[in-house]
Parts: structure tokens; sequence; C-alpha cells
């Protein structure tokens, strides 16, 4: 059975098992789900090529995170859900990592699209001021880049992000990019994790270079959130390269584009707490 265009493998995960009542029977496709914080997390696991295919997902780990309870504003949801966020970003981190590369893909310009690049405003960028008996030598060196799009550049990303690597030599590549869902009421309410990289521009269409472990050679960590579905997964009757997004699709990058620069910040410098990275960003 064809799967539906989707960014999700949790969304992929869920037509397949709609289709085949042996779901859990598939080899090498496992689901779990826990609460963290207050907030729902599902893993997708995929370890086997049967099962890479069936969903048409690479195999890897794949982390669902639910964000209807920081919409519910529940008790400290931003900050019970900047710790879930970054205790399942820890999980896919090698332990080696300990310098980091922070890749906002996206267009600026495009609100829907620009949750890569709003997200790097609030990370905290230590590259440049670590030294080996500075004040903040225990924290972990992070650079960042927005690398724009093809249009703006006239270079694809995954060759910009090579230039980067070369000279920054970074352990880890971290990738934030917008994805696009299949169901509505996954539109800016989840976040999915990933350790098998992305390929920019795939939910829509529009599919670029990949950005994985195998074209860029070191650990390539997926974060995305999910702010457009095809109007062909809403009616029959629209056109597959119809993308709709939420109304409120302003505040709600902006507002998650926080949540993700934070939890990101906790999980790369564990050392600081809440309050540490919001004084040093200022």
């Amino acid at each position: 059975m064809p799967i539906p265009a989707t960014d999700l493998a949790l969304e992929s995960a869920e037509i397949f098992h709609g289709a085949k009542k042996n779901f859990f029977k598939l080899p090498g496709l496992s689901r779990t789900e826990f609460l963290r914080e207050g907030y729902l997390v599902t893993v997708i696991t995929i370890s086997s090529r049967e099962a890479a295919d069936a969903i048409g997902k690479p195999m890897g780990q794949y982390v669902t995170m639910d964000l209807h309870p920081y919409f519910r504003r529940q008790s400290h949801f931003f900050r019970r859900a900047a710790h879930c966020l970054s205790f399942q970003l820890q999980t896919l981190l090698p332990d080696s990592c300990r310098s980091f590369l922070v890749i906002g893909l996206g267009n600026r310009a495009m609100t829907a699209d620009a949750v890569g690049p709003l997200t790097l405003e609030h990370l905290l960028v230590t590259r440049h001021l670590l030294s080996p008996d500075g004040p903040l030598s225990g924290l972990r060196a992070t650079a960042a880049l927005a690398p724009g799009v093809l249009s703006d550049t006239g270079m694809e990303s995954t060759d910009l992000l090579r230039g980067a690597i070369q000279q920054v030599r970074p352990d880890a590549l971290l990738v934030i990019d917008a994805l696009a869902a299949h169901s509505p009421h996954r539109l800016c309410t989840c976040l999915q994790l990933s350790d098998t990289g992305l390929i920019p521009g795939s939910g829509v269409g529009n599919h670029r270079q990949p950005i994985n472990r195998e074209t860029l050679g070191l650990p390539v960590i997926a974060i995305g959130l999910p702010t457009v579905i095809s109007g062909a997964a809403l009616s029959e009757e629209l056109q597959d390269d119809l993308f709709v997004t939420p109304r409120d699709i302003d505040q709600r990058v902006r507002e998650l584009s926080r949540l993700l620069g934070y939890g990101i910040n906790l999980a790369l410098q564990p050392s600081l707490s809440l309050e540490d990275i919001t004084g040093l960003l200022g």
C-alpha cells in the first residue's frame, strides 16, 4: 500500500497499521509510548529493510513529542516541555559528542518554513568563546548556521554544510527544519526527532540532497516541526501542490522556535539550568 506523503514516521506507521493488522508482527518495526514531564512521547524504531520499505522511512529511531499539553498551558508548561525535549534529544546523541554544529534550514521570509532560522535566535552559541582556562571552559562548543534556500544562494544546503563541517569539525550535526504532516491535528502540535537525518523539502515534493551520515560523514540528528499539510490530504477535490498551514502560524512558529532553542541548549549544555540559559541569551 502506498504511504501518503508525510515527514512524520509516526503517521506513516499509523497509516500502515490501519491497512495491515499485523503491524506489530512486521519484523524490525516497533512502537513504544510513555509520558515524560507530562508530555506523551512515542518512539518508532525501524531496524530492518523490510520495515523501512513498508512505511517509506530510513532505518533508525523516530521520537515524536505531543505538544497538546503545551497549548493547554498546563502548570510550568514551557519548563516541562523544554526538559522533555532535552532528554529525548540526549538519548539520540552519541555519548562521545562534545562539539556541535546546529543548522537552521528554511526560508526566513516564509513563516511556515522559518522554524529553522528562528530557532537559531534562541541558541546559545559558544564555540568562539571557549578557551582552556576561560570562565566558560565547562561548556560544549556549539556553532550555528542558517544556510538559506537554493533560490537565494544558488547553492545546495548540503554543499554549504560540507564547507562548514570542514572548518568547524563538529562531532555531530543537529538539523532543524519545517515538516509536512498528513493529519491536521498534528500541525504545530508535535515535534519529531530522529537519528536518520533528513531530506529537505521531501514532504512538499521538493526533494533536495539528503543531509545524513552517509552524505556528510558524521552523526546527524534531525529535529522537525510539522507546519503544513497537503490539500490532497484534506480533500480529494484539492490538488497535491496546494499546501495548507494554520491561521495562527506566525505565533505558533515563533513560540515553538523558542521552545526548540531552549530544549537544544539544555541538551547540549547539561551543566546549565533554564535560568542560566535565559541569562546568557539576554
